[in-house]
């Protein structure tokens, strides 16, 4: 793998840890929540709390794999991205037939990171 193939795999995850996070704030009180409707009314308290711990996490990563690529970020991401699909999944299991494919999508996500990974290239 070349260092620009590295860079490209690199930056697309940035963008896309950064506008998730981005888009969970701005979507707040739309999307997002509607994306946690299935939860029952008793945990209706619960969801701002996982909105909000999800866009930190997302731009945490975003703004960590944009300045300190490596091993490390690298495996805390792919560590992340596991449980949130897991949780997305208790939440909405249907979300893994929709077209757009909001859960498909980390399984090439998840193989990037494998692959970064492998690969870290110069650590800064």
């Amino acid at each position: 793998m070349t260092p620009q193939d590295r860079e490209w795999l690199r930056w697309s995850l940035v963008f896309v840890w950064v506008s998730t996070a981005l888009v969970s704030v701005w979507e707040w009180r739309g999307q997002s929540m509607a994306l946690l409707s299935p939860l029952d009314v008793r945990f209706e308290q619960l969801k701002p709390w996982l909105i909000g711990s999800g866009a930190a996490v997302d731009l945490l990563l975003g703004v960590w794999m944009a300045w300190r690529p490596g091993r490390r970020v690298h495996a805390v991401a792919l560590s992340a991205m596991i449980l949130m699909t897991a949780v997305a999944t208790l939440i909405q299991p249907d979300l893994w037939l929709h077209p757009l494919g909001p859960l498909t999508k980390n399984l090439p996500i998840a193989a990037i990171l494998v692959v970064l990974l492998r690969n870290p290239g110069p650590t800064r």
